[in-house]
């Protein structure tokens, strides 16, 4: 009786020896499902200029497109600018072509006539200084007339050489300095015209992408600083889910690679995805002594982009993600 009882015994340890070893002996064959969420990526949109708001365009839950108007500043301040510095910019544009376009025949005449005169003077004092120079030799006038005419003398003859100077200024034209001088002050005009232009155009606040209102920061009336966030905006023009491959699905999340991308709504309806990124490293950390077991444990996040993304798929919705038809490039 001992004997039979050994021998079940026996039996049975053997039967649950074997049961235990048959899944090590089976193949492994890993689900393919991933879950994730989509990722909710937003931006705070602000205005880089200052000023009050005159309106806000968009509430919470509207959708926004690339390049659209949503909030506006008062913009008269910066509209007087603009013309201030036009106003400048077509003063430095003429003065630049007056000296390119040299004298006028007429201001060139003008300084003949003054040369000419200058020396008529010139001849008149010389005439009146040799008569009072035989007069005073023989004192038949003063010393003090004498040295009046010589004053009247030399005060002509600088005159002469003064409208000399100016004719051969004028006949010869601007100087290559002056003209430099003028291009230089007309490109910093131009530069002060970009300027205001473009702090004009600031006023308007666009939005940056695609995307649905979050969050509506402030009202028309109030005052803002550069930076100052207005909105802040869900994007919508990339769909992107993130999720985490344990480290047996790893050599089949390959960047580039395709996935089926389901959500709980519409799971006969499957979006096509593309895994974008792959993380270099493990999000868990085991001992220097890996087994099996804590092989399994590692995961590594990746990021999706949802190719035929639509309505259907909102920010930081969970998704499922399916490796089971995974392709490559």
């Amino acid at each position: 009786m001992k004997r039979l009882f050994l021998a079940v015994g026996a039996a049975v340890v053997i039967g649950a020896v074997v049961w235990l070893a048959v899944p090590l002996l089976k193949p492994n064959h890993p689900a393919t499902l991933l879950y994730g969420n989509v990722e909710i990526r937003q931006v705070d949109v602000a205005f880089n200029s200052e000023g009050t708001i005159t309106s806000m365009l968009k509430r919470e839950g509207e959708r926004v497109t690339t390049g659209e108007v949503i909030a506006a500043l008062d913009d008269a301040t910066y509209r007087s600018l603009v013309e201030l510095s036009q106003a400048r910019r077509d003063g430095a544009q003429a003065a630049l072509t007056k000296l390119l376009n040299g004298s006028r025949p007429e201001d060139i005449e003008q300084a003949r006539a003054a040369v000419a005169n200058a020396k008529a003077t010139v001849a008149n004092a010389q005439v009146t200084f040799i008569r009072q120079q035989a007069l005073v030799a023989t004192s038949a006038v003063s010393r003090q007339a004498f040295d009046d005419a010589q004053r009247a003398l030399d005060s002509a003859v600088a005159q002469y050489s003064l409208n000399s100077a100016a004719l051969a200024e004028v006949v010869n034209g601007p100087r290559v300095e002056d003209i430099d001088a003028a291009r230089a002050a007309l490109r910093q005009a131009d530069s002060t015209v970009a300027l205001a232009t473009t702090a004009l155009a600031r006023a308007q606040l666009k939005a940056p992408s695609d995307g649905v209102v979050m969050t509506r920061v402030t009202e028309p009336g109030t005052v803002v600083l550069p930076g100052s966030v207005v909105y802040s905006i869900a994007l919508t023009s990339e769909v992107w889910v993130r999720a985490f491959v344990p480290e047996p699905l790893l050599a089949r999340a390959v960047p580039n690679a395709q996935v089926r991308v389901l959500i709980d709504g519409r799971p006969d309806h499957p979006y096509a995805g593309r895994i974008g990124y792959v993380s270099p490293s493990a999000e868990f950390t085991p001992k220097t002594v890996e087994t099996p077991e804590l092989r399994s444990q590692l995961v590594y996040r990746i990021r999706i982009r949802i190719t035929d993304a639509d309505d259907a798929i909102r920010q930081g919705q969970p998704v499922t993600i399916d490796l089971g038809a995974i392709s490559g490039k």
